[in-house]
């Protein structure tokens, strides 16, 4: 099943993120400068049909002049005044001129011209400026205007001329939708073209990413090798380089895996060749004294076998990169002596002087209990390295020597330290003998595994192991060191 962070990183994708970031401001900035646009156009266009309209009135007012006969009437430019604003209004408008005398009561007035029912404006305190308003004719929406003004026929008396355009609101409608329509179709294609833009800016630049995919899954089966980070943006390149470190240590573990199992091999053909060699002739064999001379044979060397066996995997444990979890405070004082105790049968068997240094023997009489030496460490894993320091020291130092322990404290540091009286390692070879298989000088003979297990333990616990040379100018000094623990136990 796949996991559910996975299916969401599948689901929202950076296109997605991209377009869920960009779209929603880029649509409300095209709908704020859309409405202002709007507006804008409306306006133009209100302004535009307005002024034809107004013109028309403001013609038709011109037009009305006293006769021949003294009498108010149009002249023939109000013809001409009706006939363009139809056309210009698209057989939708509606003109109305009226004639009041002054002093008479409503509706006594004289029609000159248009359409008598057409709706009257509403009452306006100034005369002189036009009265604009919206109202309905015929079943049908209109705009309408007004202009109202005095004047005097040839004998004197004085009217209130009237005079009222009004048009369908149908042709400006549909040119503010036209208007609309054309925005709108300017805006979807713009977030057509950031959608579109969005798409292939991200697929352009994840091509080098795709080109990575592909050479990642055709080396399936194959060791890792590092990625090549040529052509790929600049943003990706850390990553890149961390996959090609992390690579590397990968293909650094793999090396030390096959090189491990290489010299385990070799370490164990050995013995089980003897032992098969030793088998055949206790098979042939007829003495019993022989018999058992070669059992014992066989018996030594799968002890030995053993012993190999137990620092194979104890080798395998250290070698763990990651550091034993919650290490409690170990006293490092507590552990040599437990050491100590454990081997000192095999230091008898060689007649040596195995001794311990206790570091609580400068301590006040009747102090608490608390550790000596302590360490945030791992306590199996700190013995398990003075151990194998330990069976260094016994397995290389002669009969009749002497091997010493002790812990204690050196410039801020927490340090066990086993010194020898044995043949000692040159100066110049004691980092070689840490490393697996690998023996020095007189100190052969064994496996080659006990400092390189000690090492790797003392490093899984912060610390490390320094070989030094002994007090007296001869033997070695083996040493431990760790941080001192920043907390104490309980």
């Amino acid at each position: 099943m796949t996991p559910p962070a996975t299916e969401a990183r599948s689901r929202f994708g950076i296109r997605a993120r991209l377009l869920a970031l960009l779209l929603p401001c880029i649509l409300g900035l095209l709908a704020l400068d859309s409405w202002n646009d709007y507006r804008a156009l409306r306006d133009l266009v209100q302004g535009a049909y307005d002024s034809v309209m107004l013109d028309a009135a403001d013609a038709l007012r011109r037009s009305v002049s006293p006769g021949p006969d003294g009498a108010l009437q149009l002249d023939a430019s109000a013809a001409q005044v009706q006939r363009m604003f139809d056309a210009a209004s698209r057989k939708t408008g509606h003109l109305r001129v009226e004639l009041v005398p002054q002093g008479t009561a409503a509706g006594a007035g004289r029609l000159l011209l248009g359409d008598a029912d057409l709706p009257p404006p509403p009452r306006s305190g100034d005369s002189a400026s036009p009265v604009w308003f919206d109202g309905h004719y015929q079943g049908r929406a209109v705009r309408m205007v007004a202009l109202r003004s005095t004047v005097a026929d040839g004998h004197g008396q004085a009217y209130e001329l009237r005079v009222q355009t009004a048009e369908g609101t149908e042709p400006r409608d549909r040119a503010e939708a036209a208007s609309l329509r054309q925005q709108l179709f300017r805006d979807a294609r713009m977030v057509l073209i950031v959608v579109l833009l969005v798409w292939l800016g991200v697929t352009w630049s994840l091509r080098p990413l795709e080109r990575l995919r592909r050479s990642v899954v055709q080396r399936r089966g194959q060791l890792p090798e590092p990625l090549d980070a040529g052509g790929v943006p600049h943003e990706v390149a850390p990553l890149v380089e961390a996959v090609n470190h992390n690579v590397a240590s990968y293909r650094g573990l793999l090396d030390q895996q096959s090189q491990f199992l290489a010299d385990a091999s070799h370490q164990l053909r050995t013995p089980l060749a003897i032992m098969l060699t030793q088998a055949g002739v206790a098979l042939r064999e007829k003495d019993s004294t022989q018999l058992h001379a070669t059992l014992r044979a066989m018996v030594t060397q799968i002890a030995r076998s053993r012993r190999l066996c137990e620092q194979l995997l104890s080798l395998a444990h250290a070698s763990d990169a990651a550091s034993p979890q919650a290490a409690e405070v170990a006293d490092l004082n507590a552990i040599t002596k437990d050491v100590v105790l454990q081997y000192l049968t095999l230091a008898h068997e060689k007649e040596q002087d195995l001794g311990w240094v206790d570091a609580r023997e400068d301590a006040p009489a009747g102090a608490a209990p608390s550790p000596a030496v302590p360490v945030q460490a791992d306590a199996a894993e700190l013995h398990e390295a003075l151990a194998n320091l330990v069976h260094n020291a016994i397995v290389y130092t002669p009969v009749g020597g002497r091997i010493t322990v002790k812990a204690g404290r050196v410039e801020g540091m927490a340090c066990a330290e086993v010194s020898d009286d044995g043949p000692g390692i040159a100066a110049a070879r004691r980092a070689e003998v840490f490393e697996r298989f690998r023996q020095a000088g007189d100190r052969a003979g064994g496996a080659g595994l006990g400092l390189a297990i000690a090492r790797a333990y003392a490093q899984r616990n912060g610390g490390d192991i320094v070989l030094a040379e002994a007090d007296g100018g001869t033997g070695l000094r083996a040493i431990l060191q760790l941080p001192p623990a920043t907390r104490q136990a309980g």
